[in-house]
């Protein structure tokens, strides 16, 4: 019974350090100013409020997508996004890539993010 036990927390420990090994790190935003050639295309969580956004989405089409920028209570960055862009007040994390000097389409953003997923706290 000792072994099967043994055995037993020793595959659950095993499973919760794979699982958090896959994670991406979640980081402030003022330790990404502070040091972007650190975080340079890394893929990375930050969380926080929407501030401002522009987007452009034309139904029927595929031409969606914009920028929006979040505020953590540390600093702000801009976050690129090819699907909606989430309204001002939103409370949001965000998964993806930084990117220094972030163009799209012919605009610069300076240092910022691209998007690759994101999760919408629930009120």
């Amino acid at each position: 019974m000792k072994t099967l036990s043994t055995a037993a927390l020793s595959l659950t420990l095993a499973f919760a350090a794979l699982f958090t090994a896959g994670c991406p790190e979640r980081v402030s935003i003022a330790d990404i100013e502070a040091n972007p050639s650190r975080y340079q295309n890394k893929e990375i969580v930050i969380a926080g409020t929407v501030k401002d956004s522009y987007g452009v989405s034309i139904p029927g089409t595929p031409i969606q997508g914009g920028a929006y920028k979040i505020d953590d209570g540390t600093g702000t960055i801009w976050v690129i996004s090819e699907t909606t862009v989430p309204t001002r007040g939103t409370q949001i994390g965000v998964k993806g890539l930084i990117g220094n000097g972030v163009n799209w389409k012919g605009r610069n953003y300076g240092l910022g993010m691209y998007e690759k997923d994101r999760r919408l706290r629930k009120r």
